[in-house]
């Protein structure tokens, strides 16, 4: 089990993960709901943004904002892949088998300069269904990446495309919908043209997929218990 001292849970991604801006409610990331589940006393600090890959957050300076920032017991959850996937462009683009890797170890390397504890995690799963009400896996190859790296690392690994792969599957096809931003014409201020997103949260989702984080970490260790909302 972790110290029960309080720390901060520094947080590294993409826009699944990120905090987004009024203007685009209800889409929601994930990190921008985990502090309602964490222990009162620990930080939450949200240094995910839209459209990063592994590769682009470095060389933003991303990652040396976060180690200005980050004391020794710190943690910092480490979570790419979507934008790691586009081979159209070469400032975000990581190849799953060897740069997507090495650049993870930057991660962890940093992480562990600083006395933090590191952990990774797998991308989110976009609503991806395929014939049958099944989930097919649209990162292809950088889940496992992930997985094998941690392995190799001893690093926790926070499995997220296997949790939201069974939270999708579970509701199916249609209830998982409310999961993501989801509307027709005229049913949401900020998109009045509708909406059929299947990669980004709604607030709901968002809620969900952070409480299902928290539970991940607790079983890790890393939090000592889960809050629940009242």
């Amino acid at each position: 089990m972790s110290d029960l001292s309080a720390f901060t849970l520094f947080l590294a991604g993409d826009s699944t993960m990120a905090d987004q801006p009024a203007d685009v409610y209800p889409l929601t990331g994930w990190g921008q709901m985990l502090h309602r589940f964490v222990p009162a006393d620990i930080r939450v600090a949200n240094h995910a943004m839209s459209g990063r890959s592994s590769l682009s957050f470095i060389n933003e300076g991303r990652l040396d904002a976060i180690m200005r920032e980050a004391e020794p017991n710190d943690c910092l959850i480490i979570q790419f892949g979507h934008n790691d996937e586009k081979m159209e462009d070469p400032s975000r683009y990581t190849d799953p088998e060897v740069t997507y890797p090495a650049m993870l170890r930057r991660y962890l390397e940093a992480a562990r300069s600083r006395g933090m504890r590191p952990v990774l995690a797998t991308p989110v799963q976009r609503r991806t269904f395929a014939a049958g009400g099944t989930l097919y896996e649209s990162h292809g190859a950088y889940p496992d990446a992930v997985r094998k790296l941690a392995a190799e690392e001893g690093v926790p690994l926070l499995d997220l495309a296997a949790k939201t792969k069974e939270l999708y599957e579970r509701l199916g096809p249609e209830k998982s919908r409310s999961l993501f931003v989801h509307a027709k014409p005229g049913e949401l201020p900020n998109y009045p043209d509708g909406a059929e997103d299947n990669t980004h949260f709604s607030e709901r989702g968002a809620l969900r997929v952070a409480e299902i984080a928290a539970e991940g970490l607790a079983e890790l260790g890393i939090l000592p218990y889960v809050r629940r909302p009242a």
